[in-house]
């Protein structure tokens, strides 16, 4: 797989500076939250054509990698 970097962006004027979805304005906590609520990669992908599985994957990445580098004080 492709670093999540290939898929994802932040960009300051978009979504408040949140990371999205390169080329668009789908955010990584809004695929998240899909997933959270029980949506399915092949749910969200027929909901929004613009997303396919590389960007979800990329999603769930970028969430890892963000867990991974909290600190706790």
């Amino acid at each position: 797989m492709n670093p999540y970097s290939d898929y994802i962006e932040i960009k300051p004027g978009v979504r408040f500076g949140r990371p999205c979805i390169k080329n668009t304005r789908i955010s990584v906590y809004d695929v998240l939250s899909w997933l959270a609520s029980g949506m399915t990669s092949k749910d969200i992908m027929e909901d929004f054509p613009e997303i396919n599985e590389q960007h979800i994957q990329s999603c769930l990445a970028y969430a890892a990698d963000r867990e991974h580098k909290i600190r706790v004080a």
